[in-house]
């Protein structure tokens, strides 16, 4: 009888967790690209939320944005001033911010709320409309006759406010030192070219490597893990 009453108890605790696992997986609602701007797109006045920096919703954003996270000192007030009963479309840089934001306004009420899978690297990279307050310091035209001077080139595409994107840098600092002139590394970031990021249609999360052989493209890796082995046996294989 003893053993029969503990192995219902611990079924009924293992339904009780799965549930709740899966409460939480339904409360998160991110989005690929396709669906999260085909339901923006269907939006007469679409609630879209940066939730990133002041300093980088400044350079460049989705138009029509507002700005704030759990962060902000006017979070309060921003809250206010969206309507409840609308869906929220929310961005950060990746998804850390955004997806944090998102489960804040569901537990708080809001019937609908979305966070974009690879935030604004999935969106600008992917060639979507943007506001930018600058011009791109470098063009398409000025990348590609890069790709077409130097037999092999390593591209890292990312932000200054990726953290993932800054472990990025020494590792290519090592490469650039074993390799030297056989191997030509362009760096491009979100704050200076963004419209070649857009341009070249290819990046979904930051930080995004790209490793061109003549012209074409032989090796491409979206994060970190194990990149200086990964770019090493890609290379051998060339």
């Amino acid at each position: 009888m003893k053993n029969q009453f503990l192995k219902t108890s611990i079924t009924a605790i293992a339904f009780l967790w799965a549930v709740a696992a899966f409460s939480q997986n339904e409360s998160h609602s991110s989005l690929s690209l396709d669906s999260f701007y085909s339901k923006i797109k269907s939006q007469k006045n679409p609630q879209i939320v940066d939730a990133r920096t002041p300093d980088e919703f400044a350079l460049n954003h989705i138009e029509g944005a507002v700005n704030f996270n759990l962060q902000s000192e006017n979070y309060a007030q921003s809250i206010a001033k969206l309507d409840k009963s609308k869906p929220v479309f929310i961005y950060s840089i990746g998804a850390g911010r955004s997806v944090a934001l998102e489960k804040e306004l569901l537990k708080n009420g809001f019937s609908e709320a979305y966070s974009l899978e690879g935030g604004i690297a999935n969106w600008i990279g992917n060639g979507k409309p943007f506001y930018s307050n600058l011009k791109s310091k470098l063009s398409l035209a000025e990348f590609n006759k890069i790709i077409a001077d130097n037999k092999t080139v390593l591209v890292d595409i990312g932000s200054k406010y990726c953290g993932p994107c800054k472990k990025v840098k020494p590792v290519l600092e090592t490469i650039r030192s074993e390799y030297g002139t056989n191997l030509k590394i362009v760096e491009i970031e979100l704050e200076d070219s963004p419209q070649v990021i857009a341009d070249l249609k290819t990046v979904k999360v930051f930080p995004t490597l790209i490793l061109y052989q003549n012209g074409k493209i032989v090796f491409k890796k979206e994060g970190i893990n194990d990149l200086k082995n990964e770019v090493d046996v890609a290379l051998a294989s060339k």
